[in-house]
């Protein structure tokens, strides 16, 4: 039975990110959340905060955003008994699709999503690793849209407050839902 998750468990899970300096590119201190995948403990801790935020919200499909947000995705729409649809880069599906370009942090990217991947009026949850531009998540938010489908929330594990991501998609209207909050996306802050 899942019971609530306390803050320490949250607090534990952030500590377990690894930060690597100055990648993929110089003064970028890159978050990345393989040692909380490896981990049985933590990755089922992850999965289970979030099925505790999700399950009583009738949700009906699970997108999650290339890559990183396929791995905790898929995880949490089986446990959610919903259906999963990824959102790739582009040139990555086989089907028809749906493109969205955006800015990153350090470039640009297009997404793509097959044309029938969500059906009118479905209700889902948008999930990555980390919100810091937040370009990527509002591509997503705006393929989604574009189907029909409506967003309930985007989730991450971790919102880089001292970049205006979180804020811009707020700002759209889009509830955004992280499990941590860091101000440190830059290396030179000293992380």
């Amino acid at each position: 039975m899942l019971t609530h998750p306390d803050v320490m468990g949250v607090e534990a899970l952030a500590a377990k990110i690894r930060k690597i300096p100055h990648w993929p590119q110089d003064g970028i201190l890159f978050h990345d959340i393989t040692p909380v995948l490896q981990s049985p403990q933590y990755f089922r801790l992850l999965v289970d905060l979030l099925v505790y935020r999700y399950m009583n919200q009738k949700i009906d499909v699970v997108a999650g955003l290339d890559a990183r947000g396929f791995i905790i995705g898929a995880a949490l729409a089986y446990q959610l008994n919903v259906g999963f649809v990824p959102i790739r880069k582009k040139g990555k599906l086989p089907f028809t699709t749906v493109s969205e370009s955006y800015a990153l942090e350090y470039g640009h990217a297009t997404i793509e999503m097959h044309t029938d991947a969500l059906k009118q009026d479905s209700r889902v949850l948008l999930v990555d690793d980390l919100v810091a531009t937040g370009g990527t998540m509002m591509a997503g938010v705006n393929l989604i849209r574009r189907m029909g489908a409506n967003v309930v929330e985007a989730a991450a594990i971790l919102e880089f407050t001292d970049l205006p991501g979180g804020a811009n998609i707020r700002n759209e209207g889009v509830p955004l839902f992280t499990l941590y909050q860091n101000h440190g996306s830059i290396d030179s802050v000293g992380e």
